[in-house]
């Protein structure tokens, strides 16, 4: 059999080395867009922004979010770099507002009865996940028997949503429970509203990985005379809030689901495939 022989590169020319070494700073640096967007949470600029009448400029920030003079040039750099990746917007030099992303980052406002959703930006940039990712090369590397610890449980010794993570750091376990629940709730008012045909005719329903039942609940309230299900693992349904609207179900989708003309399926930041890169 012919060997393969794989296609020699060409060397690059001077103008495709210049590209690669900037799009290689590029690569390299791009986890300065999450940081500033953590950074922007953390301080409240969303927020200052919306309560300035939605426009603000530096020096209106400086002084709303009581930050040292000093720091405005940097403040500056922070802000370009948010507008650049898209979160705020400014139409005028040196003048910042709020875009649909950044809307959903401002303290106190609720959409479709949901608040902000500032805990999916604190948990996906947490020092959690940041450190597991740093320990990829690491996780590669190591031969173990399966079943495989995922790269956050390889290094923290802990599990996303668990009782470990609890044990591990409560608060962190508690902005990422909320940051799940913030994702899993949004929009549920713009499918009602948008693909209000789908519920037609359907008298019961089974929400899997419900949560504490905010999206059953949405759902009743427009369509009372759907019977829901709301199934979860016990250590969620035991935290749910009391309603007569829903009934809660404590369990495993993987193992049964409460009988019902439909089930809904949503998309979720969390996984049960713990093998999951990430997780």
């Amino acid at each position: 059999m012919a060997a393969h022989h794989a296609p020699t590169m060409a060397v690059p020319t001077d103008a495709q080395l210049i590209q690669a070494q900037a799009d290689l700073w590029r690569h390299s640096l791009c986890y300065f867009t999450p940081m500033a967007l953590r950074c922007a949470v953390q301080l409240g600029i969303p927020t200052a922004i919306h309560r300035l009448g939605g426009t603000a400029s530096l020096s209106d920030l400086v002084t709303a979010l009581s930050l040292p003079p000093s720091k405005t040039p940097y403040l500056g750099r922070i802000m370009r770099l948010l507008v650049t990746s898209g979160v705020l917007a400014s139409h005028e030099a040196g003048i910042y507002s709020l875009v649909p992303l950044s809307y959903l980052l401002v303290d106190g406002v609720f959409i479709d009865g949901e608040a902000s959703q500032v805990a999916i930006v604190l948990a996906a940039t947490s020092r959690h996940y940041l450190e597991a990712a740093m320990g990829l090369a690491d996780w590669f590397k190591k031969d173990v028997a399966h079943p495989l610890p995922a790269p956050f449980e390889d290094v923290h010794g802990a599990t996303i949503l668990e009782e470990s993570m609890a044990l591990l750091d409560p608060e962190a376990h508690e902005v990422i429970h909320e940051a799940v629940a913030a994702h899993d709730h949004m929009g549920i008012g713009t499918i009602l509203r948008e693909c209000h045909d789908l519920f037609k005719g359907l008298e019961s329903l089974t929400d899997c990985c419900g949560g504490d039942g905010t999206t059953a609940r949405a759902i009743v309230q427009a369509f009372p005379h759907i019977k829901i299900h709301v199934l979860d693992l016990p250590k969620v349904i035991e935290k749910a809030p009391p309603s007569d609207a829903v009934n809660y179900v404590a369990g495993d989708l993987f193992h049964s689901i409460p009988a019902a003309q439909a089930v809904m399926l949503k998309d979720s930041m969390a996984t049960n495939d713990k093998s999951e890169i990430g997780y």
